[in-house]
């Protein structure tokens, strides 16, 4: 059997979104799960947008916060792994 170990500035970004890896859980399908996390709160925000509840003006800075919310999306997979 497989196992990882997360770095631990890694394990407590995904705890932020809700997530928590085993050791036999693989970078990859974490990886996507938070990617589809990512694209469902753009979707999101773009619905909000498109019923007029967000203003163009606000939704940019909107967009750019989730950007930051999920920067881990950003760095490589190798560089989750501790070891």
């Amino acid at each position: 059997m497989v196992t990882f170990r997360y770095r631990p500035e890694v394990l407590e970004q995904l705890l932020l979104h809700g997530v928590r890896p085993t050791t036999t859980t693989s970078p990859e399908i974490v990886y996507d799960f938070v990617s589809d996390l990512y694209r469902y709160e753009l979707r999101r925000l773009r619905d909000e947008h498109r019923a007029g509840r967000i203003s163009k003006p606000d939704y940019i800075p909107h967009v750019l916060e989730l950007r930051k919310k999920y920067w881990m999306l950003s760095v490589r997979l190798d560089k989750w792994k501790d070891g």
